[in-house]
């Protein structure tokens, strides 16, 4: 009723109407009148008249006024939604991909099977391996191998020969059984080419043969391939023709995959044509066709595949999954060869005698490059040692795969994950078994060694890796990319929070890439490093807007939770180091030296580039000149106390995980509060700024630094430099009651590469520490080699991390990411 009267009065052109309108609004007139200043006393009444006007007007204004910032921060907010999942505005850096690099089209790029190709198409079909032993069980089931899982217990496997493009060579050892793979590529035609593959199944022991193995060799569409031009075809096999697959699809066109029985008659063979469960399922896809048939006899029975099987609702009955099986004696061989139809004129089938001469072919190049790139031969290594080095960087450059997908990712604000934009990912990964997918801190380790095999693989694979920025310049640091690799990670460590960092280990590639690029400045590298500029430049601004610490110059990892009160020292995950101990109660005061030191390496690389690409270095240059400052270093981390590099924050070592009460878990008690101090535990961290080459030759603390090395007290073991010194107070100490010490005393492989780097570096520069640091050198590179080579000896493989005081391998294996960074070591080319 209020509100009607006043609309009726103030539609009135008469002012006694709006003085009475007025009247009804005495509380807002009261607050205009007094926010204004007071007049003499005889302006009150026009002064009265005027703010009769204008107070309504003032509301109004302010009522808008609000209504406009409201909008305008709902604006910003959504905006600021968007920036943790829309792509940067740059030119991306990768050029040529998929079938403009013909000669990297297909390839083993499935490094979580245990033998499997694809293309580096989005909707490439797969291929793979599966096999079983009949009467093998593994948890009460039989246990077919397909991905490549630790709990399959395999005294084995792992690549021996492989080139990045053109061919692979690998040994599997099972039980009983040993399984060779050989595949090898044939150029040609519009998607790619041709390549056969050569699977061998040998006894163990070689008195013992006749043995039954089943094989089964499928391949499988993708299902977002769906634009209907995508289908599988059976052909009718014969005695030495197990099958023929016919197929198209979006990324190869027609093609034939042909599955041969190349070693006379087998026991039984098959056939399962069917829709399957997803990518990730194959495996149960195969599981779900299995039958038990009778053999030749009443009592004989086999266990085989189902034929056609599709449910009762598929009326179409178009297979997207064929396997072709074959069960044979031990020994035995099949030869799967692939065919492209863009290929006119074919000179003959890539098989037999033909495949035998294509593998020699490359078998040959592979020995002859690897001498020439690594020239460990003049070292005075054995021809076992040698292998050992050609089984390392094969295990690495076989362990490249190609990913397609969207990461999950939270930002600052977004209250919920939201998905990243889809994208490839061409990249290494650390274990095929364990960590079968692209992890940013690893990726820079992995291609100090790829990069000297192939700078042009390296430079892809970091390019894919610039690619998966952000517009602030953020990339997620583990790429779970794609139905199988999503199928592999537990949820709690899916999804990538925006401002978390990991160590830009990109950049160590760049820099050991840098001498080549000085030397010689190709047009083609000219332009890479020009299209990866921006990039790298948003990155470091990333890293310095994100990352930096309460007091200038000081860097600090985020991360962090304060509230971990289950952990006996909060992890720093982002920092790479995971459980590594940094100040026991985590604020903004701290100070973490490996991230200064990082960042003092970026700045060197970013004036370097700057340069190249003839851009203004001066920026970079002041920073660089900044960070690398000794006596600046020294005076926001050098502990008089240790007498060492340290980290800074808040923190109490009168620290211990404690049951509360009977059922309860062990929970953090603090017995001493914590102070603003120096964490002095010597570990990795403290020397950064020697493994980062940023100590002055001539500094009187390079000297101390070197003898705190090699003191067995601290870091110095006969197999490698510990990640925790043995007198620190959380040495080989749980973290929590269920997580084992990790970083605490562990002998890690790159870091010890970064040591013995430094190492012949300062042995290298001119000095009064010269001959001190070349003779820590010589013996730290020696302890580090000849333990991991003695344990690849006895187990098989190469582990995640060794123990410091046997020297043995734990962790996950084989791990064959940065720990075949020992092949350099054994080169020396650093």
């Amino acid at each position: 009723m209020a509100r009607q009267r006043r609309l009726r009065l103030t539609g009135s052109p008469h002012n006694g109407h709006r003085e009475h309108e007025l009247a009804e609004h005495d509380d807002a007139r009261t607050f205009c009148m007094s926010e204004r200043s007071p007049r003499p006393s005889s302006d009150r009444r026009r002064s009265g008249h005027h703010g009769a006007r204008w107070c309504p007007a003032l509301l109004y204004m302010t009522c808008a006024g609000m209504v406009v910032l409201a909008v305008a921060y709902f604006l910003y907010v959504g905006y600021m939604e968007t920036r943790i999942n829309t792509p940067i505005a740059t030119p991306k850096v990768v050029g040529s991909t998929g079938l403009a690099v013909p000669d990297r089209y297909w390839g083993s790029y499935r490094p979580g099977v245990y033998f499997g190709m694809r293309a580096r198409h989005p909707t490439s079909p797969v291929t793979g391996l599966m096999w079983f032993v009949p009467g093998h069980f593994q948890n009460n089931m039989l246990a077919l191998r397909h991905w490549c899982d630790q709990g399959d217990d395999l005294s084995k496997y792992g690549w021996e020969i492989h080139d990045g493009r053109n061919i692979g060579v690998q040994t599997i050892v099972d039980k009983h059984i040993i399984l060779q793979t050989k595949f090898v590529k044939r150029a040609g035609g519009q998607h790619g080419g041709d390549w056969s593959a050569r699977v061998t199944v040998l006894p163990k022991n070689k008195k013992q043969t006749g043995g039954e193995v089943s094989l089964l060799y499928y391949i499988a569409l993708d299902p977002d391939d769906d634009n209907g031009e995508s289908w599988l075809q059976l052909l009718p096999s014969s005695p030495q023709l197990i099958g023929t697959v016919k197929g198209s699809a979006t990324a190869l066109g027609g093609f034939k995959l042909h599955v041969l029985n190349t070693t006379g008659p087998s026991i039984h063979q098959g056939f399962l044509s069917t829709k399957h469960l997803g990518l990730h399922m194959l495996k149960e896809t195969v599981f779900k066709g299995l039958r038990v048939f009778r053999g030749k006899t009443e009592a004989e029975k086999y266990i085989g595949v189902a034929g056609e099987m599709f449910s009762h609702e598929d009326t179409d009955r178009q297979p997207n999954f064929i396997a072709l099986q074959v069960s044979g004696q031990v020994p035995f061989e099949i030869e799967i060869v692939y065919e492209s139809d863009s290929i006119i004129h074919r000179p003959d089938m890539l098989m037999g005698n033909t495949l035998t001469q294509q593998l020699k072919k490359y078998e040959d190049k592979f020995h002859a490059d690897f001498t020439k790139k690594f020239n460990i031969e003049e070292k005075g290594f054995s021809p076992e040692e040698i292998q050992f080095a050609k089984a390392g960087l094969s295990n690495m450059v076989g362990g490249i795969g190609y990913f397609y997908g969207a990461s999950k990712v939270l930002g600052e604000y977004n209250n919920d994950p939201v998905p990243y934009w889809k994208a490839p990912l061409y990249t290494a990964v650390p274990s095929r078994s364990f960590f079968p997918r692209g992890f940013l801190w690893d990726e820079g380790f992995h291609n100090l060694l790829i990069s000297q095999w192939d700078r042009e693989i390296s430079q892809d694979i970091l390019a894919h890796w610039f690619d998966l920025m952000n517009w602030d310049g953020w990339i997620p640091r583990e790429q779970i990319l794609g139905v199988e690799a999503r199928a592999r990670v537990p949820d709690e460590f899916v999804v990538q929070k925006g401002k978390n960092a990991n160590p830009p280990t990109l950049l160590l590639t760049l820099h050991s890439m840098m001498s080549g690029f000085k030397q010689e400045l190709s047009d083609s590298d000219y332009d890479y490093l020009s299209h990866l500029w921006p990039r790298l430049r948003a990155w470091y601004n990333w890293f310095n807007t994100t990352q930096t610490g309460d007091l200038h110059s000081t860097y600090r990892w985020r991360g962090r939770d304060p509230r971990a009160n289950k952990e006996l020292n909060p992890k720093t995950l982002t920092s790479g180091l995971d459980d590594y101990p940094r100040a026991s109660h985590p604020t903004i005061d701290e100070r973490h030296l490996d991230l200064r030191c990082w960042m003092t390496l970026a700045s060197g690389l970013m004036a370097d580039i700057a340069r190249l690409v003839e851009k203004d270095p001066s920026r970079f240059e002041d920073s660089y000149r900044y960070l690398s400052d000794n006596n600046v270093l020294d005076a926001l981390h050098w502990s008089y106390a240790a007498n060492g590099y340290m980290d800074y924050g808040l923190h109490t070592d009168d620290i211990e995980l404690r049951r509360l009460t009977p059922n309860d878990e062990k929970r953090r008690v603090v017995h001493t509060d914590p102070k603003l101090k120096f964490v002095d535990s010597f570990g990795y961290v403290s020397f950064f700024p020697l493994f980062l080459q940023i100590i002055d030759p001539y500094s009187a603390k390079l000297g101390k630094v070197l003898e705190d090395l090699r003191r067995p007290d601290l870091l110095w073991t006969n197999y490698g430099l510990r990640s925790l010194a043995k007198n620190s107070p959380l040495y080989n100490k749980r973290n929590t009651e269920h997580d084992p010490p990790y970083w605490r005393g562990s002998i890690w492989i790159n870091m010890n590469y970064l040591a013995v780097r430094a190492l012949y570096h300062y042995s290298n520069t001119d000095g009064p520490h010269r001959h001190l640091a070349g003779e820590i050198y010589t013996n730290l590179r020696k302890n580090v080699i000849y333990n991991v080579m003695k344990e690849y000896k006895r187990s098989g493989y190469l582990w995640e991390h060794y123990n410091d005081k046997t020297g043995k391998g734990e962790g996950c294996r084989p791990f064959t990411g940065w720990t075949a960074l020992v092949v350099l070591m054994m080169g020396e080319t650093y």
